[in-house]
């Protein structure tokens, strides 16, 4: 309805679309089949090229076309060639630009519409390269020589040094296959040295990381030599690192200065290092005033912790005091560019700012500060223990003026630390008065110095077993510190030590509560599981101890005794195999062996390890009475006297040892020999029955004159054994016959111990004789602990130093067991 509409436009506004609905008989297609002109430009090219001249009127000539704003300008091709379509002499010209459109001839005969020519199948396959070309097989073989390099770097970071090796020598080869065929093909200006730099250097380096040193400085050398490597000097640093490595420090000096002059002044960081090296090595070779230059150039240009602490140790070797100070003031001053723990406290209560922080607090860049900062600490800890006996009269004034300097500067949390190893340094000086002393003077700083001081004060009262002041130093340090593992644990030691054992318990719970890593408070609660005979959970408490101290002889013992208390001897003896692998010289582990090898019946074995247990002591007389024992019994009795000798020499108020000695001469015949040591013996002691026994019997069979005499000596000394018996037995002192057995006056033994040892010696051959001393009875020699009776005494702890914790003690942190 509203097509014959037209609203009419403004008079100031131009019609946009006008123009639009008129009729150009140009687009007319339809009597196209029929036109000559037109048929014969499809089937040739006539009518494709422009006129020489233009003496032709373009189709605007004839026939104006309309534009989109509706006026009907004249179009004219440039350079006069007439527009497409255009009536030319009469003749119609074709319609080329409707072939892209897919308007050809074969369309208007009912052809398929097919713009696109996917009707004419798949287009033919890509022509090949040929890989038979110089070029293509250099391309080919470049990139494999560079594959090579790659992959021995990646074998090097990897670990895998003899790989990493393989493949540098592998591309070393390949590129030299390579220069030879750029140079058959093309000018040597267009061989590749970067490539070659890249692998020669590469191989360097394997040869360096395999220790093949030679190797690697030969390859260097090349390198280094080769004028059209521009910047290949610089390598002589790598080379002068092989030689310091070879303890060549005249060789390494020489390379490190070539260097320094290869190197512009402009990479100022490098030429440091360079400098710092140089220091280095002089101090190798004792050159330490040439030292001193080098490391006094460095903190004036370019101050860092490492030149520093050096400086400190060639004025120290000079034993230079006033320089020492200096070089230490220069130290402390060594800036650090890093933040401080004042940036991650929240200056405010905003929830954007609190969550930035804690986002911040433990990234990677706090930790690197963390790590420098310690480092720092502890090249001025180190620093300050070692000129502060020196600088001045006094240790004690020494570490006075290191505190004041250190008080001084930013490290101020640093001064306790020295007043603590002040205290260890009279611990070390055996002054235990000014040791504790000093440590007294902590108890009125802040609670986490108090709780440190006071940790060590404990430990040091508890290794001199005054249990009531330990108690007291304990109890101060767990009131100003609940959450110091070492303090929980010296409390739960003086538990132990007055035996409540599950109070003690709960003490080393605590303190792994607060610190899983507490190593003393886990040995302390297996310890503690033993008393209570827990097995089960004291051997649970050590299984983890040594999942986490590897090798421990302490530990590898526990775990020992607790399978021999749970009658495993099999457990026990595989862990005492591992206790002499990591200590292989202990006598005690050794005899322990012994005894259970021999509670198995194996005798070949338990003598093994008893003859190795002697071999590295041979005082222990349990050990040398088992193998007098062992040599009797099978009837090896010159061999049994060495050992009864000894045990003589070691106990020479115990007579047995010598009657055994004797009794050995007699088994193994040489009667004179005996006849001597029975005399011997009775000149020492007149009143044993057992030796005047002995003579009686000899001289009857020798046919002595002296047997008379020794019959009247006997009767009157068992005689005077009656009568000690009875006194015995009418209560008067029960316990005077074994004092008096024990003397020479009386008898054989003067100690329970030695009536324990006598019992357990075999009987020798022919016990119906009247002078045999012993029964037949077996041999047990009984175990020592290896470590005495520290092993089953817990461990003291003393306050170490955490990154939270800047008041600790390295000294007493160790390990230690009281004496």
């Amino acid at each position: 309805m509203m097509q014959n509409v037209h609203l009419a436009p403004k008079a100031d506004e131009e019609d946009l679309y006008s123009g639009y609905n008129d009729y150009n008989p140009t687009f007319d297609t339809e009597d196209l089949e029929n036109d000559t002109a037109f048929q014969q430009a499809v089937r040739t090219s006539h009518g494709r090229r422009p006129p020489i001249t233009a003496k032709i009127p373009g189709t605007s000539a004839s026939r104006p076309l309309a534009t989109g704003f509706g006026s009907k300008t004249a179009l004219s091709s440039s350079m006069g060639r007439p527009m497409t379509g255009a009536i030319q002499d009469g003749v119609a010209r074709p319609l080329t630009a409707v072939h892209a459109a897919g308007y050809t001839k074969a369309a208007l005969r009912g052809s398929v519409f097919d713009p696109l020519g996917q009707a004419r199948g798949p287009a033919p396959p890509l022509e090949m390269k040929n890989e038979d070309t110089p070029e293509e097989k250099i391309r080919q073989l470049e990139k494999k020589v560079n594959e090579l390099v790659e992959e021995s770097c990646i074998a090097n970071s990897c670990g895998d040094l003899k790989l990493a090796l393989e493949k540098a020598k592998d591309a070393g080869r390949k590129e030299r296959v390579l220069v030879r065929q750029r140079e058959q093909i093309a000018s040597p200006e267009n061989i590749n040295l970067d490539l070659t730099y890249s692998v020669l250097f590469n191989l360097a380096s394997q040869y360096s990381a395999n220790e093949m040193y030679a190797e690697a400085l030969n390859t260097y050398q090349v390198i280094v030599k080769n004028k059209m490597f521009s910047n290949g000097g610089r390598l002589k640093v790598n080379m002068a690192n092989i030689y310091l490595k070879q303890r060549n420090y005249s060789k390494a000096i020489k390379f490190y200065r070539m260097a320094l002059d290869q190197i512009p002044s402009v990479h100022k960081e490098m030429r440091i290092k360079i400098m710092q090296n140089i220091g280095v090595a002089f101090i190798k070779t004792g050159q330490y005033t040439d030292g001193i230059s080098s490391f006094e150039h460095i903190m004036s240009t370019s101050p860092n912790l490492k030149a520093g602490f050096n400086l400190i140790l060639c004025y120290f070797a000079i034993g230079d005091r006033e320089q020492m100070k200096k070089a230490f003031q220069k130290l402390i001053t060594v800036p650090l560019e890093i933040d401080y723990d004042d940036k991650y406290i929240s200056p405010n209560d905003d929830p954007h700012t609190n969550l930035l922080i804690e986002a911040i607090k433990n990234d990677q860049l706090r930790q690197m500060e963390r790590e420098r900062k310690g480092m720092a600490e502890k090249y001025i800890m180190t620093a300050a223990k070692l000129i502060a006996p020196v600088i001045e009269t006094s240790f004690a004034i020494g570490y006075d003026w290191c505190v004041e300097v250190v008080k001084a500067s930013h490290y101020v949390e640093l001064a306790n630390d020295l007043e603590i190893n002040k205290a260890i340094t009279y611990l070390r000086q055996k002054d235990f008065y000014q040791a504790v002393e000093t440590l007294k003077m902590f108890e009125k700083k802040d609670s986490r110095v108090k709780s440190a001081a006071a940790t060590n004060l404990s430990f040091l009262y508890y290794l001199e077993n005054e249990f009531a002041q330990a108690t007291n130093y304990a109890d101060l340090a767990v009131n100003s510190d609940r959450y110091n593992p070492s303090a929980l644990t010296n409390k739960g030691n003086t538990v132990f030590a007055n035996g409540d054992y599950e109070k003690a318990a709960e003490f080393y719970k605590e303190a792994l509560r607060n610190d899983s890593s507490c190593t003393e408070a886990l040995y302390n609660i297996g310890l503690t599981y033993k008393k209570l005979n827990r097995i089960d959970e004291a051997l649970d408490c050590f299984l983890k101890l040594q999942a986490i101290l590897r090798n421990s002889a302490q530990v590898l013992y526990q775990i020992a005794s607790l399978y021999e208390i749970m009658e495993d001897p099999n457990q026990a003896i595989e862990w005492l195999m591992q206790l002499i692998s990591v200590v292989p010289t202990d006598s005690y582990a050794l005899s322990k062996l012994g005894e259970l090898y021999d509670n198995e019946g194996d005798k070949s074995q338990a003598f093994q390890y008893y003859y190795e247990s002697y071999r590295y002591f041979p005082s222990n007389i349990e050990v040398i009475e088992w193998l007098g024992a062992y040599y009797i019994d099978t009837q090896f009795c010159e061999k049994a006297i060495q050992y009864f000798e000894r045990a003589a020499l070691i106990q020479p108020t115990q007579v047995k040892w010598q009657l055994m000695v004797a009794s050995c001469y007699r088994r193994s015949g040489n009667y004179q020999k005996s006849l001597d040591t029975y005399k011997e013996i009775h000149r020492k002691f007149p009143d044993n029955v057992e030796c005047l026994r002995f003579l009686v019997r000899l001289c009857t069979d020798m046919g002595l004159k002296e047997v008379q005499e020794y019959v009247t000596k006997l009767k009157r000394v068992e005689k005077l054994k009656e009568i000690r018996e009875q006194r015995v037995k009418s209560g008067r002192d029960g316990s005077a016959r074994s004092r008096r057995e024990g003397s020479g006056s009386g008898d054989s033994g003067g100690s329970a111990k030695g009536e324990r040892l006598s019992a357990k010696l075999r009987a020798l051959p022919g016990t119906n004789e009247p002078y045999e001393s012993s029964g037949n009875k077996e041999i047990d020699a009984s175990y020592v602990d290896p470590l005495g009776p520290q092993t089953e005494r817990p461990k003291t702890a003393a306050r170490k130093r955490t990154d939270e914790d800047d008041f600790a003690d390295e000294e007493l942190g160790e390990d230690l067991l009281p004496e």
